[in-house]
């Protein structure tokens, strides 16, 4: 009778974990699954969202990386370099600053973090407010002015409009907004280290902060870094409407801030060339998913 009642709570506590994981599992179907396989199949057809899609093959791919010069010589090189240097660096940048943050009692933290966090929830705002004034190209934006008040230009640079600049600035930008929840992650991972680990270690023979960073530190707070790394991974290849917003325009100037994901709003959204799009969000998918299994390599358990 006791071992029916046990069998019976344990197939009720079974479908009671199901019940929750439903929604989860809807919200997943709906907005992940779902949208990845409809952009694997329109992206081997012709479909420009009126017309019913016609089967194309590997047209839309052969075209991309063969007849499409925009993509392969500045979408592709933008998006790679802008992704090298945004996510490694934004992801080093918000590991120091959280570990810099750690050492500092409570309510400084607290406040500090907030303001470090703020610049990713308020970032499309900060773009086209602070950002244009700083690097506007008349006399009166900040950085103008300081140049032509200390006398190292004559006349003003048009920096959001120039493709020698346009770039270093998204990346200057992107790498200010990276505080995010990769940040906030890490810093909680910091935190909830146990100090005795500190204690014995240097006990053990450990000398001096950075072998105390290296060997106790991110080993301990492995799963915060790999869910750090991939999302420095997915917003470094996300960024690509910080150069429409800073610039003002899509394409920007001489495609010099054109990123995959502007290459996707320009050709679905403007172009409606839907079937060319979802071609290109596909090798983007690509990217994303290769960088992100680098990152689970380097951080996650390898036991």
């Amino acid at each position: 009778m006791m071992k029916s009642k046990q069998n019976k709570i344990k197939y009720t506590s079974g479908w009671g974990t199901f019940a929750f994981l439903i929604p989860y599992f809807l919200m997943f179907l709906v907005f992940i699954i779902v949208p990845v396989i409809m952009a694997i199949f329109l992206s081997f057809t012709n479909f420009d969202s009126i017309q019913f899609p016609t089967f194309a093959g590997l047209e839309n791919y052969v075209n991309l990386l063969t007849q499409d010069e925009v993509f392969m010589q500045k979408v592709l090189p933008n998006t790679l370099k802008f992704s090298l240097i945004v996510g490694p660096g934004g992801y080093i940048l918000s590991f120091m600053v959280a570990w810099m943050l750690a050492q500092i009692s409570h309510k400084p933290r607290t406040v500090l973090a907030l303001i470090m966090y703020s610049p990713s929830m308020t970032a499309g705002i900060a773009m086209s407010v602070l950002w244009t004034i700083i690097f506007s190209g008349d006399a009166n934006g900040y950085l103008n002015s300081l140049l032509i008040r200390f006398s190292f230009i004559s006349e003003p640079i048009q920096f959001l409009q120039s493709p020698e600049h346009l770039m270093n600035i998204m990346i200057i930008v992107s790498l200010w907004s990276s505080m995010g929840v990769g940040f906030l992650a890490m810093l909680s991972g910091i935190l909830n280290i146990n100090k005795e680990v500190y204690e014995a270690a240097y006990i053990d023979g450990l000398s001096n902060r950075f072998q105390e960073i290296i060997y106790i530190t991110i080993p301990s707070m492995r799963p915060q870094m790999l869910f750090g790394a991939v999302m420095a991974v997915v917003g470094a290849f996300q960024g690509g409407m910080i150069g429409v917003a800073l610039s003002g325009s899509n394409p920007t100037p001489q495609n010099a801030g054109q990123l995959m994901v502007n290459h996707i709003d320009d050709y679905g959204f403007l172009r409606y060339e839907m079937g060319y799009a979802a071609a290109i969000s596909v090798l983007l998918l690509l990217l994303i998913y290769s960088f992100s299994k680098v990152a689970t390599k380097l951080f996650g358990d390898n036991d």
